[in-house]
């Protein structure tokens, strides 16, 4: 089943979330390899394609687990989250309808 993780970063974390993204990115390639990746990436603090120090607020992923148990221990593993940039995740069921 699909599952989406929703990531809030904590104020400040710009430049723990730098230093941690090529770790952050080997899992998701990973899971973009084993095709269960639908999609993943950043929100930025303002609308911009590149925020620069204005950084971002948060993450999210929606991704292919076998249960829930399986999607939140992934994402707990995530460097993100040991590295302190996230301040909360939720993982919830997703349904994809459309495309």
């Amino acid at each position: 089943m699909w599952f989406v993780i929703w990531a809030e970063d904590k104020p400040n974390s710009l430049a723990a979330r730098k230093a941690t993204r090529p770790a952050h990115l080997e899992r998701l390639h990973q899971l973009q390899q084993e095709g269960r990746l639908l999609v993943a990436g950043p929100c930025p603090a303002i609308a911009s394609a590149d925020p620069g120090e204005a950084g971002f607020t948060g993450s999210m992923v929606v991704a292919e687990f076998d249960d829930l148990a399986a999607a939140e221990a992934w994402a707990q593993a995530d460097p993100y989250v040991t590295a302190g940039v996230y301040q909360q995740v939720t993982v919830k069921p997703y349904l994809k309808v459309l495309p």
